[in-house]
């Protein structure tokens, strides 16, 4: 019998690199999915929960952010588009627009998954990246997130009854407080059966040789 490999994929819809990690651990999983099942359960976490409606332009924005020049913003850009590409992420050719806040989408990627399970709300994760990064869209026009909800197979009415009433929105803090305690502070981090940890976007080998350890690790536990 195969273990079950759980995982807590900590991250932010307006994280590139988040977007890079899921589609490499898409891709590990896919080469071990005769060794193993996995779990993949999505949990919030804020880059810029500060973010005034309307967003800030995103070169001005990470130049001041990091300290960087708006060149240097541009050459990283491209460098995790080509990343993005070979996780299976199309990013946008001129990059975001701008950095918005993300708070509404992590409400929805908890309704998807507590109320339409796990595949549901990977897929919104999925379409919300898309909407975010390869669409470019405006985040906060809430027809952009609808959309996305639509793309994943999911009910629009009962995801706009979400937004409009603010469901989920103390589990949502409560979920990325729980994390911050834990001492993340920057994302993706991986948690693999709430024992280790995989920070960062790591590249497929090392991702697929990760889950190896542990799949070795739960089999010798079972």
């Amino acid at each position: 019998m195969k273990p079950t490999i759980k995982i807590h994929f900590v991250s932010d819809i307006g994280c590139p690199w988040c977007a890079v990690a899921l589609g490499a651990l898409e891709q590990a999983i896919e080469r071990l999915s005769d060794q193993a099942d996995f779990e993949i359960h999505f949990e919030p976490f804020e880059l810029n929960p500060q973010m005034k409606v309307g967003g800030e332009n995103a070169i001005e924005y990470l130049a001041n952010k990091y300290g960087i020049s708006e060149q240097q913003v541009k050459a990283n850009q491209a460098n995790i588009r080509e990343r993005a590409a070979a996780a299976g992420f199309n990013f946008h050719p001129e990059g975001r627009k701008k950095i918005y806040n993300t708070f509404d989408a992590h409400r929805l990627l908890y309704w998807a998954g507590h109320e339409h399970g796990l595949a549901s709300q990977h897929r919104l994760k999925r379409e919300f990246f898309n909407t975010y990064f390869c669409l470019a869209a405006d985040f906060d026009k809430r027809e952009n997130l609808l959309e996305a909800v639509q793309r994943a197979h999911l009910d629009q009415s009962a995801a706009s009854k979400v937004l409009e009433e603010g469901l989920f929105t103390k589990e949502v803090r409560a979920q990325a407080a729980h994390y911050r305690d834990q001492g993340i502070n920057a994302v993706p981090n991986l948690i693999l059966n709430n024992k280790y940890s995989l920070q960062g976007a790591q590249p497929l080998e090392i991702l697929e040789a990760s889950l190896k350890e542990v799949i070795q690790k739960s089999s010798q536990v079972t």
